[in-house]
């Protein structure tokens, strides 16, 4: 099974340094780009008073800037924007990068967005069924020819064309721990994404989304299982330990410790068949932490060892 790592990106700049964002993304590449294939912007529009960038205007960005990486949201609110336009968006990014966009979508969460910016923000079963018009509004745009119609609950096109169909295939992701959400990615996702959980979760919603596999007649590694969150590497395991504290992680919610230990983390992983992590490095961009990460962690989970 080969595994995949992706970098997950900061959702802003410290205050007042906004160049520091790609500045860091730079100085991290020398180490990144030989252990990971990918990097990966959250979608939000705010953080209390953080500094918070847009994913779209990043994702352009940094597909430019850094022309071997794939690039993908972890993940969209797909209620944030237009299906259609997403899906139009999603299609000129992928031309216009060499095919290396990878689509990220959810049902959306972040209340407080929501209000802020005058979306509403329906109860989960809409929110669930709005996703499924989405993923099946990307699905015809993106693979029929010519124009296209669709008549879903919340969301439809009429006559729409979307040129130039991607090409190859956009792959999609479906990040969320619900049923209906699990399920929804074993009819139209490439990969299957959950954030933050522990192994014993991980295990649990893999039979969930085992059963639904078995239910829609979905070969089981044809989608892929994959993970999102925290890394927190230290020399010691007291200074990961104290690292990830500081950003309220443990290990019920983040991989943490020496890179020994790491790695047998991430392999408990890879063993229930997870074989993609976008990780981000705590304290990242500090190359004595991403070398312990890209160059003593990563080539190992790969090799099995």
């Amino acid at each position: 099974m080969t595994v995949d790592f992706g970098l997950s990106l900061l959702f802003g700049p410290p205050a007042g340094q906004n160049e520091r964002f790609i500045d860091d993304i730079t100085s991290a590449m020398p180490y990144v780009g030989g252990a990971m294939s990918s990097m990966w912007m959250t979608d939000h529009f705010f953080w209390h008073e953080s500094p918070t960038f847009e994913a779209w205007t990043v994702m352009a960005y940094v597909a430019a800037l850094f022309p071997t990486m794939q690039i993908g949201p972890m993940v969209l609110g797909q209620n944030y924007r237009n299906p259609a336009l997403t899906a139009k968006m999603a299609s000129t990014l992928h031309a216009l990068s060499g095919g290396r966009f990878i689509m990220g979508i959810g049902a959306g969460w972040k209340e407080d967005e929501y209000r802020a910016y005058g979306y509403p923000f329906p109860e989960p079963k809409v929110r669930l069924e709005q996703l499924q018009d989405t993923l099946e509004i990307f699905t015809r745009l993106w693979n029929e020819p010519g124009k296209v119609t669709y008549e879903g609950r919340h969301y439809s096109v009429a006559d729409a064309w979307c040129e130039p169909k991607p090409s190859p295939k956009i792959p999609i992701v479906v990040g969320g721990g619900g049923r209906k959400t699990m399920s929804l990615a074993v009819k139209y996702a490439d990969m299957w994404n959950i954030s933050d959980a522990n192994l014993t979760t991980f295990k649990e919603k893999l039979v969930t989304l085992r059963e639904h596999c078995e239910t829609q007649g979905r070969e089981w590694h044809s989608l892929r299982k994959t993970w999102f969150g925290r890394l927190s590497v230290g020399a010691t395991e007291q200074e990961a330990v104290a690292r990830a504290a500081a950003r309220n992680y443990t290990r019920d919610n983040a991989f943490i410790g020496t890179p020994d230990q790491l790695v047998e983390q991430l392999l408990a992983f890879v063993d229930v068949d997870c074989d993609y992590f976008m990780i981000d490095i705590i304290d990242s961009p500090n190359p004595e932490l991403l070398a312990m990460v890209c160059e003593g962690v990563i080539p190992r989970v790969k090799a099995g060892r």
